[in-house]
């Protein structure tokens, strides 16, 4: 199975990769443009592998991938790639539709191209997974859960570019007969996310004693995904998903975010205590324009249909990424060093 994932130096990128080749034993073009959210030591531990090969590419450009999918003759598409933190969509959206709408347009199309070009068994069994996120239908209410069938209600310049690029996925699938699925997922975490996110960011700051910040009054409430249950998912839906249906992954683990961080706190307490509590170290901070209180996931499809279920709770997930991040600083170090501080960003002027 030879499988090209874009965006593999990504965080979720990185953990498919890690699964496919580690795993599964599928040979993998990792193709990503390495922004600053992209790094390479996130795959170390299969890049020495025969199966695995990467590509420095920005999905945009229509001829590199063209020359991608000839010289590689993929089976399956991964579309990982995207700008996809909110804070940094609002006060920089182009680089969201540039790289989510304008880039997945071209692979699209680069897909098609290749695709088209295929025959027999081949073209049976392609297939083009749209990753996309749960922030595409917006906001819920106290009650209820997202389904497949919600329809789409995006509030920031990112899940509004996210939600750009599923349709683009779906009409390339109805218009042109591209095999394409989509999947939807809920707020993803773990081991080598970049630390601008909610529990990187607040776990190395606990870890270093700075402030933890938390948006509003700390209510906003996610339903959280380990990531590497969503690179097993990702991975089955690839495989055995039908084209032109949606799939939405979730790890049916609601959280405040006020609880999450402490959480982290209590755990910080027990593994680095300090000589005092870290919860004295939660500031609340303005709250991000266009905040959505509520995300939840039902993932009963994927569940019933394709028999996945995530296999961590919150709490032992949550242990295993600060676990993670206490015995990888060679990995975090460089980035919270040289390529974000932990400064708070997404603030209008």
């Amino acid at each position: 199975m030879r499988i090209i994932v874009t965006g593999g130096a990504g965080f979720i990128g990185s953990a498919v990769v890690r699964h496919l080749v580690g795993t599964v034993g599928a040979e993998v073009l990792n193709i990503d443009k390495l922004t600053y959210a992209g790094t390479l030591t996130s795959v170390e531990p299969v890049s020495s592998s025969p199966s695995y090969r990467f590509l420095k590419a920005d999905i945009a450009d229509r001829a590199a991938m063209n020359q991608a999918f000839e010289s590689f003759k993929p089976d399956r598409v991964m579309h990982l790639a995207a700008e996809s933190h909110v804070d940094r969509s609002i006060t920089g959206a182009a680089d969201f539709i540039q790289t989510n709408i304008v880039g997945t347009f071209t692979l699209l199309e680069a897909a098609r191209a290749y695709w088209s070009g295929l025959s027999g068994a081949a073209k049976a069994g392609f297939r083009f997974l749209h990753v996309s996120t749960d922030e595409v239908y917006g906001s819920l209410g106290e009650e209820g859960a997202f389904r497949e069938t919600t329809p789409y209600d995006p509030s920031s310049p990112y899940s509004a570019s996210k939600a750009g690029s599923d349709h683009l996925a779906v009409a390339w699938h109805r218009t042109y007969g591209l095999p394409v699925v989509v999947s939807n997922c809920s707020n993803n975490y773990g081991p080598y996310h970049f630390p601008e996110k909610l529990i990187p960011l607040n776990i190395l700051n606990a870890l270093e004693g700075r402030e933890l910040p938390v948006y509003g009054d700390g209510s906003n409430i996610r339903d959280w995904l380990y990531v590497e249950d969503h690179a097993r998912a990702l991975d089955l839906i690839a495989a055995k998903g039908r084209p032109g249906e949606k799939y939405n992954v979730g790890g049916r683990n609601e959280r405040r975010n006020i609880d999450v961080v402490r959480r982290i706190c209590a755990l910080m307490d027990q593994l680095r205590p300090k000589n005092y509590p870290h919860e004295q170290l939660i500031r609340f901070v303005t709250d991000r324009p266009g905040h959505d209180r509520r995300y939840a996931i039902d993932a009963s499809k994927l569940e019933a249909e394709l028999g996945w279920k995530a296999l961590e709770t919150f709490d032992s997930g949550i242990e295993k990424t600060l676990l993670w991040y206490l015995d990888n600083e060679d990995w975090w170090r460089p980035l919270r060093g040289g390529v974000y501080g932990g400064e708070r960003l997404g603030t209008l002027k």
